[in-house]
């Protein structure tokens, strides 16, 4: 059901590293608890993020949530198609529909981050609890 290349984060994000590159973007698990998704705010290229931290934010019909870095380090692009057509975000999350790029400043901490199967369980057991 995820995608096995990526990493996943405990907030819902997945990550690909390519290098000491990440693109990030929300998994399928977070655009469909959140909905019909209306805006989204991301930061400029060449901020820097920290790992766990919020980043941007993500507004849908439903709620407002907060997207957070599942890397540390400075974003080098933004995706530009998806600030102005969010629903490209639920469309195509793992596709056209990721959000930023990060350098990463400790690629060891793409090893504090869950592989698909114990995403699945993580996702799993937020469900059972009703997130």
């Amino acid at each position: 059901m995820w995608p096995e290349d990526l990493k996943y984060t405990k907030t819902h994000e997945w990550a690909k590293a390519e290098g000491d590159v990440v693109t990030m973007g929300l998994t399928q698990f977070a655009i469909t608890h959140l909905s019909d998704l209306v805006f989204i705010d991301l930061p400029d290229a060449g901020e820097s993020v920290t790992q766990n931290e919020s980043f941007a934010e993500v507004e849908s019909v439903k709620a407002v949530a907060e997207v957070n870095a599942p890397v540390s380090g400075e974003i080098i692009e933004v995706n530009p198609d998806v600030v102005d057509n969010v629903e490209l975000v639920g469309k195509d999350c793992y596709g056209g529909g990721w959000l930023v790029k990060i350098k990463m400043s400790d690629p060891s901490e793409l090893d504090k981050l869950m592989d698909a199967k114990k995403y699945q369980k993580h996702a799993e057991a937020e469900e059972a609890v009703g997130h």
